[in-house]
Order: structure tokens, then C-alpha cells, then sequence
């Protein structure tokens, strides 16, 4: 076992795959383990989840800096891009990174919409000549961090792909029109859940392709029957909850936002470059470190792009460090 931040993880040594899975604190293991007992013996009813719902809604609003208002309740990154990419008008263009993460592009390229790749390092500078930028704030394949001053000067609509930022790094993003991320990275909660975030004006134009009965004001008095009756905030593009994910995240995500996340990023970003300065990787602000070997004995790690990806986050320490430098020797 570990202590980090508060927090108590039965994390084993060398476990640097958090871009890939999280692994929850023991609070939130037990809330969920209690819950599925509670599933098993029917102790609970369909409406048990919702204060839990509302608790992870409001504080994944906090790490992104948006009001819970402005918070819309999803299962995945592609179902809650899907209603972005269903809302802007054909012919829109589409400026994205080259080599980003599909579930942020394909929903883009199923509508047929123009799509431009190019390096993440010029979107900033390319963004002007397109409609929409659709960028992830940190890349998966190997945690290149995007230029967000240079897309917030940039003045085009943005939607930005959090996952592999959210829950290590500080994050203000009232500015961007739309913001997504699933739960079960750096979050550490169960997979099945994902936010949308944005601007009013943005969400307001977002179609809900998804209606159901829980987008509704008062989802109980919408269960049957004509007409729409949508909810007045982003609740109206609301999917129904994963309720096992969501008793999850109402424990990690209001504890990550309780946090010092400029101490967590230093922790992370700390232990990642010890590993760069040892490999002769420049340094770049980001916990995720892509290694051009094939694997890395008594790692737990991720192979991305045809390399190592290993991640480090808040309940990783210097023993870990060790243990990829051990295995790169």
C-alpha cells in the first residue's frame, strides 16, 4: 500500500500505465465494492445515484473551471465529440494534430467533414485558417502538452480532449468552447463515465442527439410520453449514468479538485524528468514519457505509437523511477 495526497492505493511497484488505467484510492474502491453489495441485495433504487451523479458533475466542473451548470454527464469521448461533430454545419473544417487520439477525429470523419492534419505544434499558428480546432490538451500517444495560450489567442471555436490532463494538471478552461474527458486515467475512476464542459453559447448550439428521458428538467417527469421536455442547462445533453462509475468518480474527482494541483503536477512531471534527463529526452511538462524500446521488464506499462509509454501521477514515487531505469539498463 501507499499514501499519497491523503489517500491510501494498493498500487504495486512499477505501475506507470495511469494513461492507460488509474488505479482508485481504497475510498473509492470501497464506495464502489459497497455499492455493487448493495446492487446484489437490492437495497437500492434507481435514484440512489443521483446526489453522486451531481457530486461528480460539480467537481469535474472545478478541475476544468467551469460551473456544474455548464456540465453535461456522458459514458465516453467519442459519444460526447459525437454531438459536437453533429451540430456544426457541413463544410465545416476541421484543423486536428496529426496522430491524435481517434475518438476525438473520427466522429469528425464519420460526419464527412473537411479535416486538416498537421503537427501539434503549429495548431496555434494554423488555427485561424479553419472553423474549429479539435486537439487534445495533452496527446496520449506520447504527452506532448498543446500551445492552450496560443489556441485561446487564436480566436476559432475549440474543443479540447482533457483525459490525459485532467486530474494531475491545474486547468482553467472557461475559454474553450467545448472540453471532454473520461474518468478512468487520471481521474482513477471507474470506466463509464465522461464530462462535456463549455461556453453557454457553445452548448447551447450542441445538438442532443442523445435525448432521453434523464436530459429532461425534472428526469422523473419525463420517463413517458410527448413532447420534449429538455432540461434548461447542459443536463439537456445528459446521457443516463453508469451508476458504478459514477459512485466512483463522486469520490476521486471532488478529492482531486480538494487538491493542490500545482503540487501534483510537480510531483508527476518531477518524476518523469528524472527519467528524460537519464534517457537525454528534452524535458516537456507532461507526466507521460514515450521511450523508443520495445518493452520495459517489471514495468507496467502501455505501448503506443511503437514505443513505451509509462505516466506517472500522484501515487507514483522514486522507487518507480528506479524501476524503469533498472529496466532500460
Amino acid at each position: 500500500m501507499r499514501s499519497a495526497f491523503g489517500e491510501v492505493f494498493d498500487v504495486p511497484a512499477g505501475y506507470l500505465n495511469t494513461a492507460g488505467i488509474g488505479v482508485p484510492p481504497a475510498s473509492a474502491a470501497t464506495a464502489v465494492t459497497e455499492r455493487v453489495a448493495r446492487w446484489a441485495s437490492g437495497a437500492d433504487g434507481p435514484d440512489a445515484v443521483e446526489p453522486h451523479v451531481a457530486a461528480a458533475r460539480a467537481a469535474f466542473g472545478r478541475l476544468v473551471g467551469v460551473p456544474a451548470d455548464r456540465v453535461a454527464v456522458g459514458a465516453s469521448v467519442a459519444q460526447l465529440v459525437a454531438l459536437v461533430a453533429a451540430s456544426v454545419p457541413e463544410g465545416t473544417s476541421v484543423l486536428v494534430a496529426e496522430g491524435e487520439f481517434t475518438s476525438l477525429t473520427f466522429p469528425f470523419a464519420a460526419r464527412g467533414l473537411r479535416i486538416t492534419e498537421v503537427p501539434l505544434e503549429s495548431i496555434a499558428a494554423e488555427a485561424p485558417r479553419h472553423d474549429l480546432v479539435a486537439v487534445s490538451v495533452v496527446q496520449s500517444a506520447d504527452g506532448r502538452v498543446v500551445d492552450l495560450d496560443g489556441l485561446r489567442a487564436a480566436g476559432v471555436p475549440v474543443l479540447l480532449d482533457a483525459t490525459q490532463a485532467v486530474g494531475w494538471m491545474p486547468l482553467s478552461l472557461d475559454w474553450a468552447d467545448w472540453v471532454v474527458a473520461a474518468c478512468y486515467k487520471w481521474l482513477l475512476a471507474p470506466r463509464g463515465a465522461a464530462w462535456l464542459a463549455g461556453r453557454a453559447s457553445a452548448l447551447d448550439g450542441t445538438r442532443a442527439v442523445t435525448a432521453n428521458w434523464y436530459g429532461g428538467e425534472d428526469p422523473w417527469a419525463t420517463v413517458y410520453g410527448l413532447p420534449l421536455r429538455s432540461a434548461a442547462d447542459a443536463r439537456r445533453l445528459d446521457l443516463s449514468p453508469v451508476w458504478l462509475s459514477q459512485y466512483g468518480a463522486a469520490v476521486t474527482l471532488p478529492w482531486l479538485a480538494s487538491l493542490d494541483l500545482g503540487a501534483v503536477r510537480d510531483h508527476c512531471v518531477g518524476l518523469a524528468d528524472v527519467v528524460r534527463e537519464r534517457v537525454g529526452i528534452p524535458l516537456g511538462g507532461s507526466p507521460i514519457v514515450a521511450l523508443p524500446v520495445a518493452s520495459l521488464p517489471g514495468v507496467r506499462a502501455s505501448v503506443r505509437a511503437g514505443r513505451v509509454r509509462i505516466g506517472f501521477h500522484l501515487y507514483n514515487t522514486l522507487e518507480d523511477v528506479q524501476l524503469v531505469l533498472k529496466a532500460l539498463e
